[in-house]
């Protein structure tokens, strides 16, 4: 039988006891088996399914979210990851047997994947149901017991998710935990086993030292200016549609939005008029009447993009109504690279647009700048995307058009990759790099001893064939692409 664990009225007296009794339900073996990870999954697909409109609601009265864009960024998203986790969950938990040092033999190596234990998950507010879940998903997959804390700003989607959660997932193993500050404070004062927060670099900061005095492992994603570059060959009407798209979806308030554009200079005109098609195409001629832009989350960030705004000539947009929070999109040009919109992750629907001489220059600005979380590169030719994330020396997920098609591995490269880092080949791959059979009375001529000269009458051989050796893959693969 389940007990009550407090939820949405859980203050900061209450956490210690919450985080005991999460710990307590990991320690007695509950989260473990597979049955109770696929049961949980399964509940959590069904509350995304059956209480679709409660949640809907919830993000349109907080970001003004039109129902299709949030079911598809919020709710769409996290039912995927569920259905991957069901379906390859039993893999995921099977021991996998890696090769074995020769000191340690006759012994057998194996890695078994274990839970952390207890996980906190503290959520943003621009995607809110999203980025709470989907780490959810990962953590309850993995059998570990999970405190979620919603962000305080998006107040009715925080209040919807903590009101269904305990209806549908193990109370004794899920707890969401709601409030501002000094919950969140009391939170990472706990010591969890793995802390997954989403959000800016400031809060990182304050989440990576509190984790550090208990040695918590952590995982930060955080923001930054992530860049587009546009080069002259590129196909300029696909890359205004997708700039316009990764832009203005969910009014710009997406970290891996792009939040500016550098273009050669003889192309900046052209792109920005085709980046305003893609927008009246997108919205309408009247973005702030159409049902498909959302709005800003709250007055305090409204003001924020005011004063970025302030003193500058938009070439497109530039409209605010702070009634209703809304910002038009926003394409501004003539942009000083030092002034405040150039500083500080924008976070909203104003997009600078600033030219460049070439892709080096637009490299050498971008290595100038602080690491981003992306970069969106449009090019014609697939080399020089590659080229271009090579010299800026980032992770960068690239974003590259016309991309020349790549030539499939093969199967002894695979497999000698999968030897060289401690993995035992699959039969399957071992079958594929062995050489065919011969039929009686065949020679292979690929083979060594087809290849030895033959001897005349009363001659002697002076070498033997080298067999050919089929389970190994050559050691120089510089010739391979």
């Amino acid at each position: 039988m389940q007990t009550e664990t407090p939820t949405a009225s859980t203050g900061p007296a209450q956490i210690p006891k919450l985080v005991a009794k999460l710990r307590e339900t990991f320690e007695s073996g509950r989260t473990r088996p597979i049955e109770w990870r696929r049961a949980q999954l399964r509940q959590l697909k069904a509350m995304l399914e059956e209480r679709e409109t409660e949640l809907l609601d919830a993000l349109a009265a907080d970001l003004g979210k039109p129902r299709l864009e949030g079911w598809a960024s919020d709710i769409g998203i996290v039912i995927s990851e569920i259905d991957h986790a069901l379906r390859h969950l039993g893999g995921w938990m099977k021991p996998e047997r890696v090769w074995t040092p020769l000191v340690q033999r006759p012994g057998r190596a194996s890695i078994h994947r274990e839970p952390f234990g207890v996980v906190l998950v503290i959520a943003p507010w621009n995607y809110p149901v999203h980025l709470l879940l989907l780490p959810m998903v990962g953590a309850l997959a993995a059998g570990n017991c999970v405190v979620g804390k919603p962000s305080e700003v998006t107040v009715n989607t925080s209040a919807a998710i903590a009101r269904v959660v305990p209806e549908y997932l193990d109370r004794d193993a899920v707890a969401i935990v709601e409030g501002a500050v000094p919950e969140t404070q009391t939170l990472l004062a706990e010591r969890f086993d793995h802390v997954f927060y989403t959000g800016n670099g400031r809060v990182g900061r304050i989440v990576m030292e509190a984790a550090a005095k208990h040695l918590t492992p952590v995982t930060l994603e955080l923001g930054g200016k992530s860049p587009t570059i546009v080069d002259g060959d590129a196909n300029l009407d696909v890359a205004a549609r997708r700039i316009a798209f990764g832009k203005f979806l969910n009014a710009g308030q997406t970290c891996i939005a792009p939040d500016y554009v550098l273009v050669t200079r003889e192309h900046e005109q052209p792109l920005v008029e085709r980046i305003g098609r893609a927008i009246r195409h997108f919205y309408g001629p009247d973005p702030e009447s159409s049902p498909d832009y959302a709005r800003i989350v709250n007055d305090a960030h409204f003001r924020r993009l005011e004063a970025l705004l302030a003193g500058s000539t938009p070439a497109i947009g530039g409209e605010t109504r702070a009634a209703e929070r809304y910002v038009a999109p926003t394409i501004l040009r003539d942009v000083d690279p030092d002034s405040a919109v150039m500083a500080e992750e924008i976070f909203g629907p104003i997009l600078p647009v600033l030219p460049v001489a070439d892709t080096d220059e637009a490299i050498r600005f971008v290595n100038e700048r602080d690491r981003p979380l992306a970069l969106y590169v449009f090019l014609r030719v697939g080399r020089r995307a590659g080229t271009c994330a090579r010299r800026n020396q980032l992770r960068w997920r690239l974003r590259q058009r016309d991309r020349a098609p790549r030539r499939p591995a093969r199967a002894a490269l695979r497999w000698r990759r999968t030897q060289r880092h401690g993995r035992l080949p699959r039969q399957g791959e071992l079958r594929r790099v062995q050489p065919p059979k011969e039929r009686p009375g065949e020679v292979d001529a690929r083979r060594p001893e087809a290849r030895v000269p033959a001897l005349h009458e009363g001659e002697r051989a002076t070498h033997s064939p080298v067999p050919l050796e089929s389970s190994h893959a050559p050691h120089d693969l510089g010739g391979f692409r």
